[in-house]
């Protein structure tokens, strides 16, 4: 089985152990090191209070996050100062995004609870392989969900009430065969 038929078949895998999940990557897995398109997909409100904000914190190792703006919606990006510099693309890097929010303009701009909408952004995912987790909240005119809840060790992701956006960081493709 090739890498892509690896991916798409742990793809199928973890997508079917995160269907009960409210707030989800809609690619729930990526490969080391590589640049990754972050679809948070959020399927409802809170009760039956629309959603006014989506704030996701930027998980630690993840570079150079850059939200998509939406129409309606006012984005708010919070930069911090980071203990470890790195380079990019010559530049050495210093602080870097740690949070991203997005808030409706307007009342009319506010997700509905019988609607669904994505929240997007682009960073470049850590060398190291290994589960990720992305924590969201989702603020409504009335009430919140914090989907912030990442499991314990020996704990399933499916045990938890409010869990965090789960990502399976790969092996680069060809790495096992340069590993020296």
């Amino acid at each position: 089985m090739n890498t892509t038929h690896s991916l798409l078949a742990v793809s199928a895998l973890v997508f079917a152990g995160l269907t009960s999940a409210h707030t989800v990557l809609e690619y729930p897995v990526a490969s080391a090191g590589q640049s990754y398109k972050a679809t948070l997909k959020v399927g409802h409100g809170c009760g039956a209070s629309p959603t006014r904000q989506i704030v996701v914190d930027i998980p630690q190792g993840v570079q150079g996050a850059k939200p998509m703006p939406k129409a309606g919606w006012r984005l708010e990006v919070t930069r911090e100062k980071l203990a470890q510099p790195y380079t990019s693309h010559g530049r050495t890097i210093t602080e870097d995004v740690t949070r991203i929010s997005w808030t409706a303009k307007t009342a009319e701009d506010m997700l509905p609870n019988g609607h669904y909408d994505e929240f997007v952004l682009v960073g470049t995912l850590p060398q190291k392989p290994g589960m990720m987790y992305w924590p969201v909240q989702q603020l409504c005119e009335q009430g919140r969900n914090d989907w912030t809840e990442i499991p314990k060790p020996g704990q399933k992701l499916s045990d938890l009430k409010s869990p965090a956006a789960q990502l399976e960081i790969m092996p680069k493709a060809g790495a096992a065969a340069h590993a020296h």
